[in-house]
């Protein structure tokens, strides 16, 4: 009796425990929507032609590359490392930024030099002129050291106020005089030094020594000398001149 009255209950419990169970599931059952519609496939080109460029490139290799390319890749993680950049991204800008800088420094630089070769003293020829027609070529100086008149050359030289020009006339002229007393051997090839350490007597040697940074700095550097930057310059040459004994 007892054993009947335990199942019975049993079977009431699982009955109210089934039917949320059973309206749930109906409930799924009502409200899920099943999509029927046909699936097309789709075809894609090859990609490998469609995104070429550098700005597809996510991954450099400096192997296969360029000079320019492995440069300025180089470059780039030089000053990444300098700076300490966050990100590969920034040390390319910086680097693409101080290579057009210096691009325009060098355009610059070139553009100056052609005009100061143009325009100067020695390159007036393209246009024409020169300021220094009445400059004897070097190779004919070179050929009648010996027999040039200097002198001459020196005076006519200060009469047109050309001291560059006399300047240049007294360093030969005195080439020509250290040949003549055998204090050197003359020759077209030799430099001042050459010519200096020929000379043994010290106190000639520091005067000519002297004498040879004048030269370098009128002529070769193209020092406007005034006149009275001149006297001084032709006292040293003179006083050295009237010291050598042909």
């Amino acid at each position: 009796m007892i054993k009947k009255q335990i199942t019975y209950l049993l079977l009431i419990a699982i009955s109210f425990c089934w039917k949320p169970i059973l309206a749930q599931s109906n409930i799924s059952q009502d409200t899920l929507i099943i999509d029927t519609s046909e699936i097309k496939p789709r075809h894609f080109e090859d990609l490998k032609d469609k995104y070429q460029g550098e700005d597809y490139i996510y991954e450099y290799t400096t192997e296969n590359s360029g000079w320019w390319s492995r440069f300025k890749q180089w470059l780039s993680d030089f000053f990444k490392d300098l700076f300490d950049f966050e990100t590969q991204q920034k040390a390319n800008d910086v680097t693409d930024i101080l290579l057009k800088i210096g691009g325009v420094i060098i355009f610059l630089l070139v553009i100056y030099f052609i005009f100061k070769a143009v325009m100067n003293d020695e390159g007036s020829w393209v246009f024409g002129k020169s300021s220094d027609k009445n400059i004897i070529p070097v190779t004919d100086i070179e050929q009648n050291l010996s027999i040039t008149d200097f002198n001459k050359l020196t005076k006519d030289a200060e009469k047109n106020n050309e001291y560059r020009l006399a300047i240049r006339y007294y360093y030969l002229w005195l080439l020509k005089k250290l040949t003549q007393a055998e204090l050197i051997e003359y020759d077209v090839e030799k430099t001042n030094s050459d010519y200096q350490n020929e000379i043994t007597s010290k106190n000639l040697k520091d005067d000519f020594s002297y004498t040879s940074y004048l030269y370098n700095y009128i002529w070769y550097g193209e020092f406007d000398v005034n006149e009275q930057q001149y006297d001084k310059a032709k006292n040293a040459y003179t006083k050295l001149l009237n010291t050598i004994k042909s």
